[in-house]
């Protein structure tokens, strides 16, 4: 069966070559294996336990990666007389954009597993969870990576800018430990179909589901809703939120570069969105 691309559908030249570019450092399977040890140490780790961890000469490692930082993928930095190596994490998304965009996989995607977590109840904020909210945004906060905000805004901020509709919270036994909501992302009637959603979950209970379960009412109730398109933009060093995203049937879009400063530091988003399979 032949397969036609329409011309719309044809990647663009200079994304091709970027790609090209970024395919081409990894042919060789020493500087995949290397990308994959530094991907998997969060901390960073010395050029010399690359080596050990590899199985080859010093000199071999340090050629590799100086091919992976020309290229971005990891980055270099002096610590006395050791090199630490850690994995930019831009990279970590905009690899797998970059594979998707070239396999024609960026289109609607399912919507979330339905394996959702026993012991967690989404249903609609109430009046008498604003404090448990605001507590789980601060803790959010705290993190570094959820938002560039710095304060938690007050109820009446959040309660003025969520769509009424689309905030939910998520209980454990009882205990409000997490929370979703969307916002208009303009006042525009051709537009009224798009919102920016946020997802925050207590600390202590991440990894249990709570995200998930948050997640599939959010992206149900959207659609039931009429709302075509949700989009939020996620630091790149969370890719436990991104992944998150994607398995509730969001994709990557793009890499916003040092889009905003947190506490004086510039900072990368991805924007990903989820397009709704009824509109």
């Amino acid at each position: 069966m032949a397969i036609v691309l329409r011309q719309a559908e044809v990647l663009p030249s200079s994304e091709a070559a970027t790609y090209a570019e970024w395919f081409a450092c990894l042919a060789e399977p020493v500087r995949v294996r290397l990308l994959h040890a530094v991907a998997t140490s969060p901390k960073g780790i010395t050029v010399g336990a690359l080596t050990e961890v590899i199985g080859t000469s010093q000199s071999t490692c340090s050629h590799h990666l100086r091919k992976l930082a020309d290229v971005g993928f990891v980055r270099l930095r002096k610590e006395g007389t050791a090199t630490i190596v850690t994995v930019n994490e831009a990279c970590c998304v905009g690899l797998p954009h970059a594979a998707d965009a070239v396999m024609g996989l960026l289109a609607p995607r399912p919507c979330c597993p339905e394996d959702l977590p026993a012991g967690v109840t989404v249903r609609a904020l109430e009046a008498g969870d604003w404090a448990a909210v605001r507590r789980i945004y601060g803790e959010g906060l705290a993190t570094g990576i959820a938002t560039f905000e710095t304060t938690v805004p007050s109820k009446s901020a959040l309660d003025a800018r969520w769509l009424p509709d689309h905030r939910w919270v998520a209980e454990i036994d009882g205990e409000v430990v997490g929370w979703t909501a969307a916002t208009p992302v303009s006042g525009r009637d051709c537009y009224a179909g798009v919102a920016e959603t946020s997802v925050y979950v207590a600390d202590g209970f991440r990894g249990r589901g709570v995200g998930k379960a948050l997640l599939h009412k959010q992206v149900t109730a959207a659609d039931a809703a009429g709302l075509w398109t949700l989009q939020t933009s996620i630091f790149t060093e969370n890719r436990a939120s991104v992944a998150l995203h994607h398995a509730a049937g969001y994709r990557t879009v793009g890499i916003r570069e040092r889009v905003a400063q947190r506490d004086g530091v510039w900072h990368d988003t991805v924007l990903i969105e989820r397009r709704s399979p009824v509109n």
